[in-house]
């Protein structure tokens, strides 16, 4: 018999935040999440709260955990965006239908409570958390924000009746086919010239942080005409510069600004940490922070996380800066390979940045919709 329990106290939501670790402990392939950060985004606290709802359960059969699911609705979207959905992520379970079943059953009841049309996921609260199930690539590391899933999630979800909704592809590139694009530098310092725009230098992270809410701005005027993309609120934009800005070095940062001192573009990677949050096994003592410093040191692998363009500058061969003073901060840092993070597939306008550089697809995600009747 399996037995769904809302997640009601701390002790509750340890469990909730620790199960995917007994899930995937034999599993090469899985990253776990630190467990104080996980506990910490999920404390009411948390000002995304102020936008969101969210209800958290737990699976039991024979009094053990064997699936966890949250069920959110973010009001920004119902309201603002006439998107009447709940969403649905933290979904995970054993290889057993009836407890996927049972736990999105809750999903469905939430959107009944509050007469919501569908149900949605996997996501987060907003669009700057993961999303998107792996239907392809399931060989393959995740980047730090791609979920990891087995082979029978999706297969679980499509009997049940979900059908996919947004779907995701991800490029892994060699860093030495960016030395094939001729005369980057170049072609950027023409673009420069006719645009009169130019490659903004941070000396600190700090000084990043100091311009982080013109990177928000730009982010939500360059994804406002994609089919999930959620405008982020000031206090959405506070939380993720603290969850997210402080830690990324300035080397892995490109930002280009026109005559005005306007940010027009820029774009955010990361030494990719997942083997190091492997070692760490979810906990930043006594050793994780040891691995975490070697790979943000060390690492000759890169995650492309963030690309903005202003609509204004999109066609105007502005990536060119971006990629130029990339590749030679790769190189000082002796970065060899790069992958994207998930892309929208609706979305070719970031595709084509990465068509002179021999991407290979090896990965694909979506999200499942289901109607409520």
């Amino acid at each position: 018999m399996i037995k769904i329990v809302e997640v009601t106290n701390k002790q509750e939501m340890t469990d909730f935040v620790k199960f995917p670790f007994k899930l995937y402990q034999n599993n090469a392939y899985w990253v776990p999440s630190m467990i104080h950060q996980e506990l910490k985004t999920f404390d009411p606290k948390n000002k995304i709260f102020k936008t969101v709802t969210a209800k958290f359960y737990l699976a039991y059969k024979n009094q053990e955990i064997v699936g966890r699911i949250a069920c959110i609705i973010n009001w920004e979207e119902v309201e603002q965006l006439q998107k009447p959905k709940v969403r649905f992520g933290w979904l995970d379970f054993i290889d057993d239908f009836d407890v996927t079943k049972a736990l999105l059953q809750k999903a469905e009841d939430l959107a009944k409570e509050h007469q919501l049309e569908y149900v949605e996921g996997p996501m987060g609260f907003s669009n700057m958390d993961k999303a998107g199930m792996l239907t392809e690539g399931f060989d393959y590391l995740p980047t730090m924000i791609g979920l990891y899933n087995f082979a029978y999630y999706p297969a679980h979800l499509e009997k049940l009746g979900f059908k996919k909704e947004a779907n995701w592809i991800e490029f892994f590139m060699d860093i030495k086919d960016l030395e094939s694009v001729n005369d980057v530098s170049r072609i950027a310092t023409l673009i420069e010239k006719r645009y009169k725009v130019k490659s903004i230098h941070f000396p600190d992270t700090k000084s990043l942080i100091d311009r982080a809410d013109e990177v928000f701005d730009l982010l939500n005027k360059t994804y406002a005409d994609l089919q999930s993309f959620v405008p982020f609120t000031s206090d959405q934009i506070n939380h993720y510069k603290e969850k997210y800005l402080k830690f990324i070095h300035p080397d892995f940062v490109s930002c280009v600004e026109n005559e005005k001192g306007e940010m027009i573009a820029f774009s955010i990677t990361m030494p990719s940490l997942s083997r190091a949050y492997q070692k760490a096994k979810g906990k930043i003592f006594p050793f994780g922070w040891f691995h975490l410093l070697k790979a943000m040191k060390n690492c000759q692998h890169a995650e492309f996380y963030l690309i903005g363009i202003d609509p204004e500058y999109q066609s105007k061969g502005i990536n060119a800066l971006i990629f130029r003073d990339l590749y030679f901060n790769y190189k000082k840092r002796g970065i060899l390979s790069m992958e994207t993070n998930p892309l929208l597939e609706e979305n070719s306008k970031v595709q084509q940045l990465w068509k002179d550089f021999s991407p290979k697809l090896h990965k694909k995600r979506s999200t499942y919709r289901k109607n409520i009747q």
